[in-house]
């Protein structure tokens, strides 16, 4: 269900507002929309403006909880990636009606701002292009190495955390499962497979939560949000859910690879993990890998179906086919988890 407060009416002239902004870095304006964002590129600026919905999985339908989900963009981003992000910004009201930038007038919305990158060194535009060479990805598991080594154990209950996960498992299915979707008979076996392999990892998660190796992770690692130029920028850090962010690094880890292998670099998985397993040690089992592999396959293929509860989804060509390929990983794998 998607719930829009009263500040949708603002979104023209914001939009108005943050393109005018855009032109006058460099004459130069694209527009770019997310399931849950807009965002304004100008030459050498990006502006960054949450949509006013509420889903299953998300509430940014209040303009205090778009400003809080703005910083925590901004915190959680800084970690991976602080040349890019650069500050959070209000849009505010003036005296005689008209939005601008600043901290005078009352703030009808927050905005991140971020330095521009090159579409040229994204990670996924790389591999349409074949240019995917695998120092890049020693150095992404270098980077994401140190960037789990750096962070605090989660002291989090496993309890909660396995319940937690048959709770996603069940979003997953009331999405997934819709009738107008017509995937549930193919979705219902493989679920319940998921469930089941819970259950059976959940001494080894427990033991692994017990030994410390949660951590506040990224929490969404795709190859479009691996910038490879100098330094290396791992963007886009899930910010509006915490516990989708407390992972096994290895989960993180099964999600990349999982990603790269869809889009045609099967051979990334196997490099990553052995590098990570080299700098980071205690590799999961095997059959808890898997079970990563599927939990965040079949979280993927939510997401792209989640856009169908838009009234007007974006490029409604696009999602189910990619939703089919995530979900086709998750059968592929389960067959030997």
């Amino acid at each position: 269900m998607q719930l829009m407060d009263r500040t949708v009416d603002l979104h023209s002239p914001i939009k108005l507002l943050l393109g005018n902004l855009c032109q006058a870095d460099g004459d130069t304006l694209e527009i770019r929309e997310t399931l849950m964002s807009w965002l304004f590129l100008g030459a050498s600026r990006v502006y960054k403006i949450k949509k006013p919905v509420r889903y299953p999985f998300l509430d940014f339908s209040s303009i205090a909880k778009r400003r809080h989900f703005c910083f925590e963009e901004l915190r959680l981003n800084r970690r991976l990636a602080s040349n890019t992000y650069l500050s959070v910004l209000p849009i505010c009201r003036a005296a005689d009606g008209g939005l601008h930038l600043g901290d005078h007038g009352e703030a009808v919305d927050w905005v991140v701002k971020m330095q521009r990158l090159s579409d040229y060194y994204m990670l996924d535009t790389r591999m349409r292009a074949g240019l995917q060479e695998e120092l890049d990805i020693e150095a992404i598991a270098s980077l994401l190495s140190r960037f789990f080594e750096s962070l605090p154990s989660e002291r989090i209950d496993a309890d909660h955390q396995l319940a937690y996960l048959a709770e996603q498992l069940n979003i997953d299915a009331v999405v997934l499962c819709r009738k107008e979707f017509g995937l549930a008979a193919q979705l219902s076996p493989l679920l319940n497979k998921a469930h089941r392999l819970l259950q059976e990892c959940a001494p080894e998660l427990q033991d692994r939560i017990a030994s410390g190796r949660f951590r506040e992770g990224h929490g969404d690692l795709r190859p479009e949000h691996v910038w490879l130029g100098n330094p290396l920028q791992i963007i886009d850090c899930l910010e509006f859910n915490r516990m989708m962010r407390i992972v096994d690094p290895y989960e993180e880890i099964a999600q990349f690879g999982k990603e790269c292998s869809i889009a045609g670099y099967p051979w990334v998985a196997d490099l990553l993990m052995s590098r990570i397993a080299s700098l980071l040690g205690g590799r999961p089992p095997e059959k808890l890998y898997r079970f990563y592999v599927i939990f965040r396959a079949v979280l993927r293929a939510r997401m792209c179906m989640a856009h169908f509860l838009d009234p007007n989804p974006r490029n409604p060509w696009k999602w189910q086919p990619l939703a089919l390929k995530y979900i086709q990983v998750a059968k592929e794998v389960s067959k030997t988890a």
